[in-house]
Parts: C-alpha cells; structure tokens; sequence
C-alpha cells in the first residue's frame, strides 16, 4: 500500500494535451492491443534488483513489488522477466547457476551487499509469478540462448557448476564474450532442457528470447565457427546458410519442447526490428539498416512465423516515426503484411528509453513519440500488442509517457497531477 501510495504521489501528468489527444482514441485502443507488456531486463541490473540490492532478498522484493504495482497502475498487464541473462539463473535451477546479479557471485548466496549475513536462499521467478498473477499480469519468461558472459565479465568468475567449466568444447569466444557454438547439437539440447525444465516447473504463459542469436558483427572480425563448420556441414557448403539453419533447428526445437510440456504456454521471440533491407532482397523493407535478423544476426525470422513455430513475434521498433534509415511506421506495415494470414501473433517493441537524456534526439525529443506510435498501432489491425523497453526507463516517466499509456490503457481514468517526473524511492 505505501507503494502504491508513493508512486500516486510522484507520477507525472506532464503534457495534460497528450492525455487528452490519448483518450480520443481510448475506445479503439482498448478493443485492439490485448497484449500490453514491459520488460524487466536483470543483466547488469538494468531494471531489477539495482545494483544497491544485490544479496539482499527483501530490498529485491520491495523493489519488484514497486515496479509490479506501478506496471499495474498505467495498464500493464504483461511483463517479460529475464531469468537467464548469461547461461545462469534467476530462479532454482539444477542445471545452471544462480547468477550473480542477483546475488553478487554466480553460483553462491555468499554474503549480502554490505558484508553482513549471509542472503537466504529464495526463488525470484516462483515469487515474481504470485505476485504478477495476483495482479491478473502475465508472465513471459526471458531466456537468452547462447550467450555466457558480458565483455566486461571475466570467464574466471564463472561458478565451478558452470556448464562451460565442464563442457568447455561446446563454446566459442567472439569480441571478448562467450557463446555456446550454436553449430552444435548438443548445445540445441542443453537449451531445449534448459526451457524444458522452466516450462515443467512453472506457472508461466510464455517461453521468450530476444534478437541476440550469433553476436552482432564487432566491426570486421569474422565469427570464430569455420572449425565447426568444417566437422559439421550437413550438407551445406556456404557458412551464412549453415549458421541460418543452426538457428532454426534451435527454434523449431524449443517450439516442440514447450508445445509438448503444455499447450497454454506461447513461444515468443523479439528480434531485431529488421528482417531484410529492400535494396538487397526485394521482400524486405523500405529500409536502409546497418545490420539485419537474416544477414547479419543468422535469425531467420520470416520462416519462423510461416513455418508456425513461434505463437508471437514482437520486433523491436527502436526508431521514430521517419526516420529514413528505419521508419517506424515502415516497419509496422512489414511486420503486420508478414504475419497476415499465419498463426503468429504481431506486438511491437517500443523505445520509452529514448525520450530520456543522451537517447532523446530528433523526434525523440520533440515531444512525446511514444504516444504517436501507440496510435499509429490502432490503425494496424495485425498489432494487436506493445511492449516498452525497460520498465526502469518507463517508470520515470519522461515527457509523460505514462500518462499517455494510462490515458490509453484506461480510458476514463483520472490524471495524476504532479509536476515532477517518478522517482524511484531507491535512486
């Protein structure tokens, strides 16, 4: 209660007029978008726990409960929580690691951020799903697939339960991070048990993966997979459609794993906003993008949705509306022509990140872009959700952006009137 209390007093209703211009388009808007989600990313403690609260359960749960009650007040009614941000764990696993992000040093409960006693062991994701259900919020569980470790982490760190300490063959380095060699079987069936077992064990709506598949490209430094290549062709001779296929036998692996466990529980994956640019394959979109999902990434995310293998996708559309080198709008039009008449459900990924400080240029910065966007999707028939990177970002409100959401989340809802942005009682 004292929660709620403190977020009703600190949230923002700057840009009255974009509430109003928001609830215009209420009605519509609550028919069309089902799915209203943020994510909560947990590597390098972006969002949860802060870095402050890392050993300490009770400052963890006291922090997720502000950001569930506050999701909760704008009309959130999904959130995307990440429990495998690098081959470890968020929740009791057997298999990997707890991870150090929640605890200070991978693999241990050790001691508590100020040197105190020792953290008590608990289950982040079995609570977090109570307390997302008690508050009718879905709960899509974030896996990242391949990768092992940030740059700025050393491999030595890594707990001595770490798969990659006892299979140290299954992985490959690339630009000072860690893979799984995504050319192997075996790290297909370390992956597929890894989403078995949470699929198994949980009250969950949803599997997720994000766009980091292969690494993205560290200037002109070639992938470090040719010896793997070499042993394993299957009958490929050129390496990019090879590294495709690696891909997608993952994907149509995972999708048969959750569908076997329990057929209530959805497959999502959130890549990178491009598929293809037009100028190098024709079906692709009127965009002029540095890197894509299919050249650059090896996600060939066009198949997946025609083959039936994810139940969502939800692009990540980082960019205003116009911008010439990837037009939201643009791509709003292609991902919706692409999922029209297939099984996949289309949401879109939105950017509220960027209406803050060294993010906010170019439109970004000239008002409230997230709201134009947010109604440009009530034109879309095919979108029929949004999702706002990261509930941190979010929650702070700039430019009023949760004043926008609610207006149109829950129409006839009264504006909170304060002048200052949300502040988060632990910054």
């Amino acid at each position: 209660m004292i929660k709620r209390i403190i977020f009703i007093l600190l949230l923002s209703v700057a840009h009255i007029s974009l509430f109003a211009q928001a609830a215009e388009h209420s009605d519509q808007s609550a028919d069309s978008i089902s799915f209203r989600g943020a994510w909560i990313a947990t590597v390098a403690n972006i969002d949860w726990p802060t870095s402050g609260a890392v050993g300490n359960t009770d400052m963890q749960q006291e922090e997720m409960l502000f950001l569930l009650d506050s999701l909760q007040s704008i009309g959130i009614n999904a959130i995307i929580f990440q429990v495998r941000p690098t081959a470890d764990a968020l929740y009791n696993s057997e298999l990997e690691p707890i991870s150090h992000w929640l605890t200070g040093k991978q693999g241990s409960w050790g001691k508590t951020a100020d040197g105190e006693d020792e953290q008590k062991p608990w289950d982040p994701l079995e609570w977090v799903i109570d307390q997302a259900h008690a508050r009718g919020m879905e709960v899509h569980v974030w896996l990242n697939p391949y990768r092992v470790n940030l740059a700025k982490n050393d491999i030595a760190d890594l707990a001595p339960n770490h798969i990659m300490r006892r299979n140290p063959g299954w992985f490959w380095q690339y630009a000072n991070q860690w893979y799984f060699d995504p050319g192997l079987e075996v790290t297909r069936e370390w992956i597929c048990t890894i989403v078995q077992d949470i699929v198994q064990r949980y009250d969950i709506e949803a599997i997720h993966m994000d766009d980091y598949f292969y690494p993205y490209p560290s200037g002109n430094k070639p992938l470090p997979d040719t010896p793997t290549f070499e042993r394993h062709p299957r009958g490929f001779t050129d390496i990019r459609e090879w590294r495709r296929d690696n891909v997608n036998l993952a994907i149509q692996a995972i999708s048969e794993v959750i569908h076997e466990c329990r057929d209530d529980v959805e497959f999502g994956i959130s890549p990178f906003g491009v598929w293809r640019n037009a100028n190098v394959d024709p079906t692709g979109s009127r965009t002029r993008a540095g890197i894509t999902n299919y050249d650059d990434l090896y996600a060939d995310i066009r198949l997946w949705i025609k083959e039936g293998w994810i139940d969502y996708v939800l692009p990540q559309l980082y960019w205003e509306i116009g911008k010439s080198a990837a037009d939201y709008e643009v791509l709003a039009h292609w991902w919706a022509d692409e999922v029209r008449g297939t099984s996949c459900k289309l949401y879109v990924g939105m950017a509220p990140y960027r209406l803050e400080g060294a993010n906010c240029k170019s439109a970004w910065g000239r008002g409230n872009e997230i709201g134009r966007q947010m109604r440009l999707n009530r034109t879309i028939p095919e979108i029929t959700g949004e999702c706002f990177y990261s509930t941190r970002p979010l929650l702070r409100n700039p430019r009023g952006v949760c004043d926008t959401i609610k207006a149109i989340y829950k129409p006839g809802s009264e504006p909170i009137e304060e002048e200052n942005e949300l502040v988060m009682p632990w910054e």
